[in-house]
This record gives structure tokens, sequence and C-alpha cells, in this order.
């Protein structure tokens, strides 16, 4: 079994930036929000956590890691974010300003285009290659991902064998939202 954590919000979430690769830390709202994710996933007895280099889901799996008794995080580097090219850093409003194709998900727009922006095809792979480490890493464990929004939501479509165009119309990936992979 897998749980995959979206982390906490952190400072870029909490002022509507598309913070892709950058580092910001967790506000006080995404520290409660992991609490909330780590109690949840205390009642799985999971047994290892592997977790995307960033910040803000270091702090995100050191929380959950510390109630559930886990002494080391596997650092996975493909957990890392998309690579939103010249959108990091940028706004949210304006996606329309750099991209000329975007699709309305659930409760998001996402721009599938932009100078240095990875694709989703992209983005597939690098779920397909974190979710086979991991596997062959914590083989037959109960396993926790703590990574973000949009590599999650192609690991959801890896697991289950959905287009990438599926998984963004399925329900948005909130912070501290637990996806489970059965």
């Amino acid at each position: 079994m897998i749980y995959v954590v979206r982390h906490g919000q952190d400072e870029d979430n909490a002022k509507g930036i598309l913070n892709g690769h950058r580092n910001s830390s967790l506000t006080a709202k995404g520290i409660s929000q992991a609490r909330v994710a780590a109690k949840k996933l205390c009642s799985k007895k999971i047994d290892c956590i592997h977790v995307s280099p960033a910040i803000r889901a270091r702090q995100t799996a050191e929380i959950i890691a510390e109630l559930a008794g886990i002494d080391e995080l596997m650092i996975e580097p493909d957990l890392i974010e998309r690579d939103f090219g010249i959108l990091t850093g940028k706004s949210i409003d304006e996606i329309r300003k750099y991209s000329q194709h975007v699709v309305r998900g659930d409760q998001i727009d996402y721009f599938l285009d932009g100078p240095g922006v990875e694709t989703f095809p992209e983005l597939m792979m690098r779920a397909r290659r974190a979710l086979e480490a991991i596997e062959r890493d914590c083989t037959n464990q109960k396993i926790v991902v703590v990574t973000h929004g949009a590599i999650g939501k192609m690991m959801e479509a890896v697991w289950y064998n959905w287009t990438w165009q599926k998984s963004l119309a399925s329900s948005f990936f909130d912070n501290a939202e637990i996806i489970e992979l059965k």
C-alpha cells in the first residue's frame, strides 16, 4: 500500500505563487495540515517514508515521521515538483500570459506549455521511475510518499493506468491530502 501525501501549505502557496522547484517553508497552517495528515497515517502502521528533496515536502515528512516513529526519511529526487520553467515564481494569475495551452482541472488551471516547462508526459515518466524505485526499496511494506501536487497526480495516473489528461480532470490534490494507491 502506498499513501501519497501532498506537502502542507508553504509560503508560496499562501501567496498564490507557482513554486515548482522553489524552496519555501511551510506556513503555520501548513504545519497544522501536516499534523492532521500524520495523525491519519499513524493508524496505518507505515513502514517507510519517501520524500521529495524540497524543503516543504521534507518538513511535512518530518512531522509524519515523528508521529509514526520512523527514524529515517528516504529522499527520492524524482519526487520533486514539476519544473514550471518560465512560470516558476510567477503569480497564478499570470499563467495565461506565459502559456498558450491551459486546461481547467477540478479546481485549478493546468498550463501545458511555456519555455522550460516540464510536460505532463515527461512528468508521468518521472512518476513511473519514482514509483519503481520506491517499490524496489520498500517491497511489501506500507509506504508514505510526501511530494507535490502535479507529480502526485501523475503517480496516481501511472498506478491506475490513466492518461495524464484523465488525472488532471480528477479531483484536486490539496495541501496535506492523502491519496491511497491500492
